[in-house]
This record gives C-alpha cells, sequence and structure tokens, in this order.
C-alpha cells in the first residue's frame, strides 16, 4: 500500500511541474556564451526600421530553441529602452566586449556572435544614442579574441559589404558568415522589411538542417530563391569560412531534433 501511495504522489508531482517540453533542449551549446546585436535602427532611406531589432530579437529566441541557454545569451538594440519585453542592453562597443568576456568566463565552451546592421567597405554600423559609428573589421576581431580565446568562435553578420570582415575573423577555431561579398550589398532594410534578408533565411532554413556546417549553403540558397523571386541584383552572395577541424566538430553537435525559429507575427 505504502508503495502504491508513493507511486501516486511521484505521478502528481510530475503532473504539477508540467511536460518536459517546457525544460531548454539539451544541446552541446548549452554551455557557450552568445551576444546578438542589432547595431542600428535606420531604414535604407533614413527613416525608422525594426528589421534589425525583429532579428535580433526572433535570432535570440531561436538560439535558445536551439540550447544555447538564456542566462548566457546577451542581446544588444541602440534603443534598448523600447523593448521591454526582451531587455536588450543598450549597445557600446565596450558593453559588448565586457558582456561577452564576463559570460564567456562560465560558459568556456565556446562564443556566438550575430549582429545585424548597415555595413560599408569599412565595417558595420553601431549606433549609440543617435550617433552611428563604424565597427571595423578589426574591432570585431579584437572583440572575439579577447572574449574567446582559444575556443571555437561562429561570427555571422548581416549586413551589406559584410563580407569584409572575412579575412579579419576566418582562422582556427572559426566558423564565418557574412549576408554579401565585401564589394556588394544586402538587401531587407527598408521601413516595410520585417527583416533583413539574410536574417530572414537564417530562420527559415533552422528547421531545415541539422547544424551550423549545413545551415551555411542551406542560407546562402534561400536568399538567391528570395533575391531572384524580389528582383533585387546584383546579387549579394553570402560567404562562408569554416577551419576545416571546426568543421568536423560542429558537424558532431547537431541541433534538438524539434529545431525550429522562433518568431513573433
Amino acid at each position: 500500500m505504502r508503495r502504491w501511495l508513493l507511486t501516486l504522489i511521484g505521478l502528481a508531482a510530475a503532473l504539477t511541474v508540467g511536460p518536459a517540453a517546457a525544460q531548454p533542449p539539451e544541446s552541446a551549446y548549452k554551455d557557450w556564451a552568445a551576444i546578438v546585436v542589432a547595431g542600428d535602427w535606420r531604414a535604407n532611406d533614413g527613416g525608422a526600421t525594426e528589421a534589425f531589432d525583429n532579428a535580433r530579437r526572433d535570432v535570440a529566441a531561436t538560439l535558445v530553441g536551439l540550447g544555447f541557454r538564456s542566462e548566457n545569451l546577451s542581446q544588444f538594440s541602440p534603443r534598448a529602452e523600447r523593448y521591454a519585453d526582451t531587455q536588450p542592453l543598450r549597445l557600446t562597443a565596450q558593453s559588448m566586449i565586457e558582456t561577452l568576456k564576463a559570460t564567456a568566463s562560465r560558459a568556456k565552451a565556446g562564443c556566438l556572435i550575430y549582429y545585424t546592421s548597415h555595413g560599408a567597405p569599412q565595417g558595420v554600423v553601431l549606433d549609440v544614442r543617435g550617433q552611428p559609428y563604424m565597427f571595423s573589421p578589426t574591432e570585431m576581431a579584437v572583440l572575439v579574441d579577447e572574449a574567446c580565446p582559444g575556443r571555437p568562435a561562429i561570427v555571422i553578420i548581416s549586413a551589406c559589404y559584410s563580407g569584409v570582415f572575412m579575412s579579419q575573423l576566418s582562422g582556427p577555431q572559426r566558423m564565418v558568415m557574412t549576408a554579401s561579398r565585401a564589394d556588394r550589398s544586402s538587401f531587407g532594410c527598408s521601413s516595410e522589411d520585417k527583416y533583413p534578408n539574410f536574417d530572414a533565411c537564417f530562420m527559415e532554413s533552422i528547421s531545415a538542417v541539422r547544424n551550423f556546417p549545413a545551415l551555411a549553403p542551406a542560407i546562402q540558397a534561400c536568399v538567391t530563391r528570395l533575391e531572384t523571386a524580389l528582383r533585387q541584383s546584383p546579387p549579394s552572395e553570402p560567404q562562408v569560412s569554416i577551419d576545416s577541424d571546426l568543421r568536423l566538430r560542429l558537424a558532431m553537435m547537431p541541433f534538438p531534433r524539434d529545431a525550429k525559429a522562433i518568431q513573433k507575427p
């Protein structure tokens, strides 16, 4: 009788806690540090756009769905006060590096940086209290090297001309994806766009692949389809560089089986 009673108590406790699906997915990325950055708030015509912050919000939620722990992931926005729901940190170069270093001191398996903004041949826009600053490939390399020395790092940059970052960021234990070639613009930054094209394709491709190395060509194919459908030219030609050893390692670090993009209307 006592054993039967204990069984009933255990079942009741399980029902109270709720389904296992409510727990964060077990993932190879649970001990990775991550930042997701919206670098600007202006549309390509100079007006305002939510495209970068929409991408920041939904890419961050998608990464949590892949098993990145929310306590190890920070979001940044140039207009942080507007987004009480996701509570991004106010964007500065110093806040990015200090936050990533602090997180990486406890989440030591690897680092991921996702940056979405406008870009130019000199770098990507980093807006600080309404003043746009050009964050250069050299500064991005310092951010990665100082915060994540001697460990794997995935750097994804969604911006026009973002291919300029490839040479500075590529190397051992590095995977780098950019939204365009060094001499090409990317698309999807108007006031009407929900996301930049590359960010939309990042989220569209998540459920179709099982790991980061497979994600890169899926995004490239998606961007090509989208630009062709919208008659956007010349093609942006997203770039990717993956260290060979890291490629093998990431291929053996699959996304959770039910991984999908997590988006708001």
